[in-house]
């Protein structure tokens, strides 16, 4: 059984920075792919970041120069640092893990089997 579970989310106000972590158990960490989604409301999921199992990454245009994923395999976390953070950055932030082992960064919420709860980040103009 996988559980992921994410925590940071808050309000901030517009150029702000916040930090989520997302700490995961069940599986052996470092040999899966993981994402950070997001989801405003009215909007489908999309993903923000991922990384791989060897730690390659994507981001979403959106938030290229903006955000950095990261992952601490000793920790079983990954992380998402958001800086300069804009009104439109305001969505439910979910992490996820791949389906199988040794993967690539993948655009797709698809490719993904396990998801955390959430965490609301709202950002203030």
């Amino acid at each position: 059984q996988v559980q992921l579970v994410e925590s940071g989310g808050g309000l901030v106000q517009a150029g702000g920075s916040l930090r989520l972590s997302c700490a995961a158990s069940g599986r052996t960490f470092s040999s899966f792919a993981m994402g950070w989604f997001r989801q405003a409301p009215g909007k489908e999921r999309a993903v923000v970041a991922a990384i791989s199992w060897s730690s390659s990454t994507i981001y979403a245009d959106s938030v290229k120069g903006r955000f950095t994923i990261s992952r601490d395999n000793a920790k079983n976390t990954v992380y998402l640092q958001m800086n300069s953070l804009k009104p439109e950055d305001t969505a439910v932030y979910y992490c996820a893990q791949r389906r199988v082992p040794a993967g690539g960064a993948s655009w797709s919420k698809v490719a993904y089997d396990y998801w955390g709860q959430g965490t609301q980040v709202t950002v203030s103009s």
